[in-house]
């Protein structure tokens, strides 16, 4: 089994615990949510696809496209 590296929208590598910051409006799926550019997400998860990490906002958890992202 080989690493996976999952990196942010800068090519900064993310690890599990990060925080990151959204860098544009995302509406979530399902939901009446959407997450605004500049909120700062605290211990992201990562899911084992080095595209997509998770995240818990408020009482949901969330899975986010790295290409979103900016490490905080």
């Amino acid at each position: 089994m080989s690493d996976i590296i999952v990196k942010d929208s800068n090519g900064n590598p993310l690890q599990d615990g990060d925080s990151v910051h959204v860098i544009k409006d995302l509406k979530v799926k399902g939901t009446n949510t959407t997450l605004k550019r500049g909120n700062l997400i605290k211990n992201i998860r990562l899911t084992g696809d080095e595209d997509a990490v998770e995240v818990r906002v408020g009482k949901a958890t969330f899975v986010l496209k790295t290409e979103f992202l900016k490490k905080a």
